[in-house]
């Protein structure tokens, strides 16, 4: 290869991840100064969504009004609820106190004081971070369509099977849904020990759907109901177990995330 087309590619390639660093940028700063917008957007779709789903149900008739609502207000409310106590609760997050040990311990690094790590080029929820920061935002959509397909409105009197059914799988979309909306929080606002609390959440999604599979199905839950439940449950299982095998290497030897949520550059020589 010539010298001159080395040159070309070094200048591509920096071209090319310029472009990149600028979109993601572009894409930062659009989610922090149009979350009220988001938010606001969420509540009305995910609303109609559901009004939809109730009105579609085959026992229409035998619907109650908050009883049948209430579920459905939660799984729409709690994320939003979510997002404003988080960003409430994390606005000073960049001096909120630091993990005292670290998990992390592959690779070589060198602490430095937090004023260093701010002047620091990598430092912030920017590059690659970026797109974990949607992805957590999107597991509010998908958790949510996931629910309103699978589990139907229910009328006041059900088969004890199905009332569990219906609370269990309530419960998980509304306990995951704000979980990963306050990680969402926690990673914009540069809280140190977001890594942690991102690992701590995918433990807990996991046996959630563990939880809930054993619950259910101690409820007299009918065969044909099962398979397509476990399909479900398994599907989830795999997604965390997707998600963690991307963004765990990452959470653990990025040098932007150490730079930015544990105070430290990679060590030279």
């Amino acid at each position: 290869m010539t010298a001159r087309a080395q040159i070309r590619i070094s200048q591509f390639l920096a071209s090319y991840s310029h472009r990149l660093s600028a979109r993601a940028a572009a894409i930062h700063r659009g989610l922090e100064t149009n979350l009220a917008k988001i938010a606001l957007f969420w509540m009305v779709l995910a609303m109609s969504a559901c009004s939809l789903r109730v009105v579609a149900s085959p026992t229409m008739g035998q619907m109650r009004g908050l009883e049948t609502a209430a579920p459905y207000m939660l799984v729409v409310l709690a994320p939003v609820v979510t997002l404003l106590f988080g960003l409430r609760w994390f606005r000073n997050g960049e001096a909120m106190a630091r993990p005292q040990a670290h998990l992390a311990r592959i690779g070589r690094w060198e602490k430095v004081e937090p004023s260093q790590a701010r002047a620091h080029k990598l430092y912030g929820a920017g590059g690659i971070m970026v797109s974990l920061l949607v992805g957590m935002l999107m597991n509010v959509p998908v958790r949510v369509v996931e629910y309103l397909v699978s589990i139907p409105a229910i009328p006041s009197v059900t088969p004890h099977w199905l009332s569990t059914l219906h609370f269990m799988m309530t419960l998980d979309v509304v306990l995951l849904t704000s979980l990963y909306t306050l990680c969402f929080c926690a990673a914009l606002k540069k809280v140190p020990f977001f890594p942690l609390l991102l690992g701590g959440v995918w433990m807990l999604d996991l046996s959630m759907q563990m939880i809930v599979a054993e619950v259910v199905a101690s409820s007299g839950l009918p065969g044909g109901i099962a398979d397509p439940l476990h399909t479900l449950l398994g599907g989830n299982v795999k997604k965390v177990l997707i998600s963690m095998a991307l963004w765990a290497p990452y959470l653990l030897l990025s040098e932007r995330v150490n730079v930015t949520y544990r105070h430290r550059i990679a060590r030279q020589g």
